[in-house]
C-alpha cells in the first residue's frame, strides 16, 4: 500500500471546522496509517479570492497547522507543506496552462459555483486557472488518491484530463489519480445552507470551547415545518439530525424515531448532539494548547515537511522537462 500516494490540502483562509473533519480531515488521520501522505496549505490559491489581503495568510497558515496537528495529523506519518514554498508547483502550473483551453475552465461547474458565491467583481486569471493550479499540487508528487468532497469531483476530473493529454503529447511520466469520498462529502451549515462554510457564517471551528458549540447549536436551524414539541418531525432536513448522522455511532435511530414521532422536542435534540460535539473536540482543543506553546516545534514542522515535499518535486520536474525537451543543458 505505501507505494500509493495520498494528496489533500486546504486554502489558507481560516480555522478549520466540523465541514472539514468531516469530509476530509478524518480521513486522512486513517489515511495515514496506510499510505504515505502529504497535505498541504494551500496559500497561493487562496490569493485567488484574498489576493487583496495577503498579511492574513501567515495568521491563516498557523491556525490551519494547529487544527491539522490537533485533528490528528502526524507529522512523523503525513508531509505537511506550504504550497508557495515548492516554486515547481508554479512552473508545472504554467506548463499545463499551455494546453488546457479557456473553455474548459470556464464551463467547470465547481469554478461557477465558486465563482457566484465570491464577492468577486470579474473573474480574474488566477481564479479561473485554480482546476490548473490544482492539478500541479497533485502531480509534483504523483499523488494516486485524492480524497475530495462531491464539490470537488469536477476539478479532479480536469486533472484526470489534464495527466492524459500530458501523457500522450510528451511522455507517461505522470500519474492518473482517482478520488476518495468521504462518508460525509458535504456538511450542513447551521443555518441549513447547504454546505458548511466560514464564508457563509455558518460554521463550528475545531477549536470552538463548550460554551460555543452550544450557542451555535441553540440557534442552529432546524425542520421549519416544526412548530410545536410533539408536532411530528422531519429529520432529513434538519442541521441537527445530520450532525447526529456525522459525529455519533450510537442513538441515531432513536433520535430520528423520537423526531418523526413528535415524542423528542428540538431542545433536547440539540442537547445531545452539543455534549457530543464537545467530546469529539475536546481531544483537539488540548492537543491544540500543547502545540500552541510550542510555535518553534510547529515551524520545524512546516520547514521539515516542506524541504521533503520539494526535493520530490524537483525529481518530477527534472522528468517534466526532459518530457517536453526542456532540459537544454546543465547549469
Amino acid at each position: 500500500m505505501m507505494n500509493e500516494r495520498v494528496l489533500t490540502g486546504d486554502r489558507v483562509t481560516g480555522k478549520l471546522h466540523l465541514g472539514h473533519y468531516a469530509g476530509s480531515l478524518q480521513t486522512r488521520v486513517a489515511l495515514q496509517e496506510q499510505y504515505e501522505t502529504f497535505v498541504f496549505l494551500a496559500d497561493i490559491q487562496a490569493l485567488t479570492t484574498h489576493f487583496d489581503r495577503p498579511q492574513l495568510l501567515g495568521q491563516h497558515l498557523h491556525e490551519i497547522t494547529l487544527d491539522y496537528l490537533s485533528a490528528g495529523i502526524n507529522p512523523e506519518k503525513t508531509t505537511i507543506f506550504i504550497q508557495s514554498m515548492i516554486p515547481e508547483i508554479a512552473e508545472l502550473t504554467l506548463l499545463f496552462s499551455m494546453f488546457v483551453t479557456v473553455n474548459s475552465l470556464r464551463h467547470n461547474p465547481t469554478i461557477k459555483a465558486e465563482s457566484k458565491n465570491s464577492s468577486l467583481d470579474e473573474l480574474y486569471y488566477g481564479f479561473l486557472g485554480y482546476p490548473v493550479s490544482q492539478t500541479a499540487d497533485i502531480t509534483f508528487c504523483k499523488a494516486t488518491i485524492i480524497p475530495v468532497g462531491e464539490d470537488q469531483l469536477p476539478h479532479l476530473e480536469l486533472t484526470r484530463k489534464i495527466v492524459r493529454r500530458f501523457n500522450e503529447l510528451y511522455s507517461p511520466i505522470l500519474v492518473e489519480p482517482r478520488a476518495l469520498i468521504s462518508e460525509t462529502p458535504r456538511l450542513v451549515g447551521t443555518d441549513g445552507n447547504a454546505k458548511m462554510s466560514k464564508s457563509l457564517g455558518n460554521a463550528i471551528e475545531l477549536d470552538s470551547t463548550k460554551e460555543e458549540i452550544i450557542f451555535k447549536i441553540r440557534k442552529a436551524t432546524t425542520d421549519p415545518a416544526r412548530v410545536h414539541k410533539n408536532d411530528p418531525g422531519h429529520p432529513d432536513i434538519c442541521p441537527i439530525f445530520a450532525y447526529h448522522g456525522a459525529f455519533r455511532s450510537a442513538g441515531v435511530i432513536e433520535i430520528r424515531e423520537g423526531c418523526e414521532q413528535g415524542t423528542m422536542g428540538c431542545s433536547a435534540c440539540k442537547q445531545l448532539i452539543s455534549t457530543a460535539l464537545d467530546q469529539l473536540i475536546e481531544p483537539m482543543r488540548e492537543l491544540r494548547s500543547y502545540y500552541a506553546t510550542k510555535p518553534k516545534l510547529v515551524q520545524e514542522i512546516l520547514i521539515s515537511g516542506t524541504q521533503h515535499a520539494r526535493s520530490i518535486a524537483q525529481e518530477t520536474m527534472a522528468e517534466v522537462r526532459e518530457a517536453m525537451s526542456l532540459n537544454y543543458f546543465s547549469i
